[in-house]
């Protein structure tokens, strides 16, 4: 693989040893996927998990003098401070929490504390070469935004943000963004829990291909297509889609396939849709907590929440994770104080995959994420999946139906 002289300098120890592994780490990326070359980014976003190896990581380039070319955002880890007022965190694990914050304020980077990072403050233009990591961002830069990143682990992220380069293979490539796969979507797509269930529906019929997307509404919500991306690539390691006439690759049939003809054509009807929420989730009754925001929530669904719990009483747990942004805005609003009047909680800076959890172990739970119950199975928890709305509703009863 071609270097410059100033990526030779930089693998040779010039600029640090830290510098040095992160420039190691892409090296052999790229050697592996056979890149000619190294290319600049603009952006990047690292999907720290705040556990032992991740932070290991972290503290070495940082103990080797490495800081952020490129200042990337970050994923939650947990509100170390709201979780040591309501539950009880180990020693050790607030331990992980500050170790994990101190490692990556010492590379620079932007503390964001967020998996949605690509709708408010982290957004880039089209055909920008940015490096994501966390698996709803990757899909929706690439797919929503245009710009272009391949699937990066938290770990080159992270590499590539200290360096300001990847190497140049995979989705940076125009030939490998086309299409592969027309998806004839029969199935009603009504609401943003249908993107939900539509992206964990797809990658048995699709694998692992770029999907296009044809019959959808003309004007999804962002909260859609986030869930659309989150689930494909959960279920799935789905980089990137189109839906004609909406995603920027996408304006016709023929551009997505860049004048090819699909590989294979796949449709997906009402009963794929039923058929895949009926396997993911639990049967319905008792539950003894509701989660939601796997990705993070929007202030728009914090608002509908918000609207259905004010003035009542809620019977199980209800836990909303947002970002601190989301959670500022919501509490100018006055959504914050209508929520935990209900006896909900919002918290900011949070995963789901996290051991501030552990309260919730062996017990039975309502969730809009698929995602969420995926990871969440980690943690010893079970879920019945339903839309938002009946997930609120589900809270206010204690009973999902």
């Amino acid at each position: 693989m071609f270097l410059t002289a100033e990526e030779k300098a930089m693998l040779s120890g010039e600029f640090g040893e830290g510098v040095a592994l992160a420039m190691r780490v892409l090296v052999g990326i790229g050697e592996a996927f056979d890149a000619p070359r190294m290319v600049e980014i603009t952006r990047a976003h690292a999907a720290l998990s705040n556990q032992e190896a991740d932070t290991w990581f972290a503290e070495r380039l940082a103990k080797g003098g490495a800081t952020c070319r490129v200042r990337p955002t970050v994923n939650p880890g947990f509100d170390l401070d709201y979780f040591r007022k309501v539950t009880t965190i180990s020693d050790a694990d607030a331990e992980m929490m500050e170790r994990t914050h101190n490692a990556y304020k010492a590379l620079g980077a932007i503390l964001s504390y967020s998996c949605t990072p690509y709708l408010f403050d982290n957004i880039p233009h089209r055909g920008e070469i940015v490096a994501f990591s966390e698996s709803s961002a990757t899909p929706y830069v690439n797919s929503v935004w245009g710009a272009r990143s391949n699937r990066e682990s938290s770990q080159s992220a992270l590499c590539a943000a200290v360096t300001g380069r990847v190497p140049l293979y995979g989705y940076l490539l125009d030939e490998n963004r086309l299409g592969k796969v027309l998806v004839k979507v029969e199935a009603r797509i009504k609401n943003d829990f249908d993107y939900t269930l539509l992206g964990y529906a797809a990658p048995k019929k699709i694998g692992n291909d770029v999907p296009v997307f044809v019959g959808m509404p003309e004007v999804p919500t962002p909260e859609g297509l986030m869930n659309l991306g989150a689930e494909l690539n959960t279920a799935g390691a789905v980089t990137i889609y189109h839906i004609v006439g909406v995603t920027p690759e996408a304006p016709t049939i023929e551009a997505a396939f860049g004048g090819r003809s699909p590989e294979r054509t796949v449709t997906i009807t009402d009963q794929d849709l039923k058929e895949t929420h009926r396997h993911l989730s639990k049967p319905p009754g008792k539950i003894d907590f509701v989660m939601m925001g796997c990705p993070h929530l929007t202030i728009s669904q914090v608002q509908k929440i918000a609207a259905m719990v004010k003035g009542r009483r809620l019977a199980s747990e209800l836990w909303v994770s947002v970002s601190s942004y989301t959670k500022e805005m919501a509490g100018r609003m006055g959504l914050l104080q209508e929520i935990e009047e209900a006896g909900g909680h919002v918290v900011a800076d949070t995963c789901i995959d996290e051991p501030c959890w552990h309260h919730l172990a062996g017990k039975v739970g309502a969730t809009d994420s698929p995602k969420c119950a995926y990871y969440a199975t980690r943690r010893d928890m079970s879920f019945v999946i339903r839309s938002l709305e009946e997930c609120v509703e589900s809270a206010l009863r204690g009973e999902a139906k």
